[in-house]
C-alpha cells in the first residue's frame, strides 16, 4: 500500500507507546489530521483526546465487546455523520438489544469456513482424571493444548502449573500473561505456535487474535469466573482445522452462582458453528439489556420481562424519533429521456462520460481536474449551494449545461432526505410517482407542522396504503390543503398500536429490503408501487421541466427533515459532551476525596 501502488492508499498504525508527547506520535497525528493518511489502523489510542481527522467517513470497530463505556462515549463524539461498522462474535447485551429494537442495523454471518466441525464441549466439576485424559488424547494425535485460568495468581498454584507437572512430568509447558515484560507473551505464543511446547498455560490474553490450527483442545479452569463472551471467544481458539476439537469447562460447585451456572449451561447447549449470536442472546436473557443512555452495559430487564421491556422501548423510540426516515443511499430516477439522472461512467482514458442525456457531467473545459469533476452528492442542498459558489469564485460563471445537472443533484439530495428510492412516470395518467417505503403518517404530520401555513406543499400529494392506517381504504393527503395534524399524530388508527408492533416491525424490515434493491429497477411496472407509501405529483408536465416541478414541491419538506436531523445530532453531541464533563468532575472529586482521607 502507498502512493506507488495500484491502490495508492497510505496506511498508518497508531498504538500504545505512540502518545502525542512522542516524536513519532506527533508526526503520525499531524499526518492523520492533514489527510495525508487514508486508512488508520489502531487500538484505543485512536479514541484519545486531541485526535482529529481530516475527513473521517468510515469507522470499523473490531471486537466491539472489548470496548468499555468511556470508549463508546468517545465514539459518539467522533462518529457524527460517520458510517460505523462494529464487528463482534458475541455482542454485549446493550449492543444486541439496540440491534433487536431497531436502533442499530445488524447482519449475522452463520456460514463457517469449509471443513470445520462443531466443537464438542464438556461442562464438568473439576477432576484431575478428565484433564489427564484430555491432554493424553490430544498429544496422541500430535496436537497441542491450551490451559486457561482466570487469574495470573493461579498460574503458579498447584491447580495449574504444578498439577500439569505432576500428571505429566515430561510435559513441555510455556506461559503467556499480561504481566510479562513487553514482547515476552508474544514471543512465547510464537514459540508455542512453532511446535516447541505441548501446552500453553495462559490467562485470557489469548482470547483474541490467536490462530493455531494444531491446537484442538482447550481446558478452562474455574470456568465459573469467566463471562459469557470470554467463554465463547476462548472456545473459538480451537477447532480451526478439519480435526475434531474439544473444550472443557471445569468449575467448582462451591463457588458457582446462579448466573455462572446459566452461562456454563449455555456453552454446553450452544456448540454449533456460528452460534455466537445465540450465545449473545442467552447472555441478554441472563444479564438483562442494560441502560441505553447510562453507563450500564447489562441490567435487570428480567424484572419486567424481556418481551414487555422491548415493547416499552419500541414505544418510547417511536415517540422520540419523529423523523426516523430510512437512509436511501441512492435514488433511482426513471423519468423519460434520462431526465433527473446523475449516473455517470468512467471512460478508458479517464474521461467522465454520460450514460444518459441528463447525466451529472461537468465539462472539462470548465473544471480540468478529474477528481474535482467527480464530486459526490452532498447531504444537503445548502452544501451544494456552497460548492457552486466556490466554483464560481474559482472557475467563473457556471455553463448552462452544468446548471441543469446541478438541479439533478439538488433533486437527488431531496429524494434521499425524504426516503424516496424510486421515481417514475405513470404513463396512463401522466402523474409522477415517488415511492417512499419507510414513510409513515407520523413522519408527514411532523414535517407539515414545520412548513409555512402548517400545510403540505401544493401539488404534492401523499398516499398511505390501508395497512398503515389500519382501515379498509388508502389514506390520501392532498397537497395545498390544511390537514388536522393533531388527528394524524394522536388518532389510534395512525398510531403504532401495541397489538400491531410485530406487523410494523416486519414492514420496516421489508422497507429496508426494497430500498437496497431499488437500484436494480428499470421501470415502475416491475414493482407494485400502489402497495407502498408514495408521493404523487399530478400532471407533472413535459420533458425538460419535470426536475423543476419536483424541486418546487420537494425542497420545503426536505429542508425541514435536514434541519431536524442536524438539530438532533447537535443535541446528541452536546449531551454526550456534558455527560463526559460530569464523569470527569465526579472522577476528579473522588480522587480528591481519596487524597484528603490519607
Amino acid at each position: 500500500m502507498g502512493e506507488d501502488t495500484d491502490h495508492k492508499f497510505n496506511i498508518a498504525l497508531l498504538r500504545g507507546g505512540m502518545g502525542k508527547n512522542t516524536k513519532k506520535g506527533r508526526e503520525l497525528r499531524a499526518a492523520i489530521s492533514s489527510g495525508e493518511v487514508d486508512i488508520v489502523v489502531g487500538t484505543h489510542a485512536l479514541l484519545s483526546r486531541g485526535m482529529s481527522f481530516h475527513d473521517l467517513g468510515l469507522l470499523t470497530v473490531d471486537e466491539e465487546q472489548r470496548f468499555g463505556v468511556n470508549q463508546k462515549e468517545r465514539l459518539k463524539l467522533i462518529c457524527n455523520c460517520v458510517d460505523v461498522l462494529t464487528l463482534s462474535a458475541t455482542p454485549i447485551p446493550r449492543t444486541l438489544q439496540m440491534s433487536l429494537s431497531g436502533i442499530r442495523d445488524t447482519s449475522t454471518i452463520r456460514s463457517p469456513p469449509p471443513m470445520r466441525k462443531p466443537i464438542i464441549s464438556y461442562v464438568q466439576e473439576f477432576e484431575e482424571g478428565l484433564i489427564k485424559d484430555a491432554i493424553e488424547r490430544e498429544l496422541a494425535r500430535d496436537g497441542q493444548c491450551y490451559y486457561v485460568v482466570p487469574r495470573i495468581s493461579q498460574l503458579e498454584e498447584a491447580l495449574a502449573n504444578l498439577l500439569l507437572k505432576r500428571i505429566f512430568p515430561e510435559l513441555r509447558v510455556i506461559q503467556a500473561h499480561g504481566r510479562q515484560r513487553r514482547g515476552v507473551a508474544e514471543e512465547n505464543v510464537a514459540a508455542f505456535a512453532e511446535g516447541n511446547y505441548d501446552v500453553l498455560l495462559a490467562t485470557t490474553v489469548i482470547e483474541n487474535g490467536v490462530d493455531i490450527p494444531r491446537v484442538n483442545t482447550i481446558i478452562l479452569q474455574n470456568a465459573q469466573a469467566f463471562g459469557m463472551s470470554t467463554l465463547y471467544q476462548l472456545r473459538g481458539r480451537v477447532g480451526r482445522s478439519d480435526l475434531q476439537a474439544y473444550a472443557y469447562f471445569f468449575h467448582k460447585n462451591d463457588f458457582i452462582s446462579e448466573q455462572s451456572a446459566q452461562r456454563l449451561q449455555a456453552m454446553a447447549d450452544l456448540h454449533e458453528l456460528g452460534s455466537g449470536f445465540d450465545v449473545a442472546n442467552r447472555d441478554l436473557e441472563i444479564r438483562g439489556a442494560g441502560s441505553l443512555l447510562g453507563t450500564e452495559q447489562s441490567g435487570m430487564a428480567a424484572r419486567v420481562g424481556f418481551d414487555l421491556y422491548m415493547r416499552m422501548l419500541k414505544k418510547s423510540m417511536r415517540q422520540l424519533r419523529g423523523l426516523d426516515l430510512p437512509v436511501v443511499p441512492r435514488s433511482n430516477v426513471l423519468l423519460p429521456g434520462g431526465e433527473g439522472s446523475i449516473e455517470w461512467e468512467q471512460g478508458a482514458n479517464g474521461d467522465t462520460t454520460s450514460s444518459s442525456s441528463g447525466s451529472y457531467l461537468i465539462p472539462e473545459s470548465y473544471i480540468e481536474d478529474v477528481e474535482e469533476r467527480s464530486k459526490e452528492e452532498s447531504e444537503s442542498t445548502q452544501r451544494l449551494v456552497e460548492i457552486t459558489s466556490a466554483w464560481k469564485d474559482t472557475h467563473g460563471s457556471i455553463p448552462a449545461e452544468l446548471q441543469d445537472n446541478l438541479k439533478a443533484l439538488h433533486l437527488h439530495t431531496c429524494l434521499r432526505q425524504l426516503g424516496i428510492d424510486v421515481v417514475g412516470l405513470d404513463e396512463s395518467t401522466g402523474d409522477c410517482i415517488l415511492r417512499s417505503p419507510g414513510l409513515r403518517p407520523r413522519h408527514w404530520a411532523m414535517i407539515c407542522s414545520q412548513l409555512p401555513k402548517r400545510a403540505p406543499p401544493k401539488g404534492l400529494d401523499v398516499i398511505f396504503p390501508a395497512r398503515f392506517s389500519f382501515s379498509e381504504d388508502d389514506t390520501e393527503i392532498t397537497g395545498g390543503k390544511k390537514i388536522d395534524l393533531q388527528e394524524l399524530l394522536t388518532n389510534q388508527k395512525y398510531s403504532d398500536d401495541d397489538e400491531e408492533w410485530d406487523a410494523l416491525d416486519e414492514e420496516e424490515v421489508e422497507a429496508m429490503k426494497e430500498i437496497s434493491s431499488a437500484a436494480n429497477i428499470k421501470s415502475l411496472s416491475e414493482i407494485e408501487v400502489h402497495s407502498y407509501p408514495r408521493f404523487v405529483v399530478k400532471k407533472i408536465g413535459k420533458n425538460g421541466s419535470r426536475v423543476d416541478a419536483l424541486l418546487k414541491v420537494l425542497l420545503p419538506p426536505s429542508k425541514v427533515v435536514f434541519q431536524k436531523q442536524q438539530s438532533d445530532k447537535e443535541k446528541a453531541k452536546v449531551a454526550a459532551e456534558l455527560r463526559e464533563k460530569r464523569e470527569l468532575i465526579a472522577k476528579t472529586k473522588k480522587e480528591n476525596e481519596k487524597l484528603s482521607s490519607r
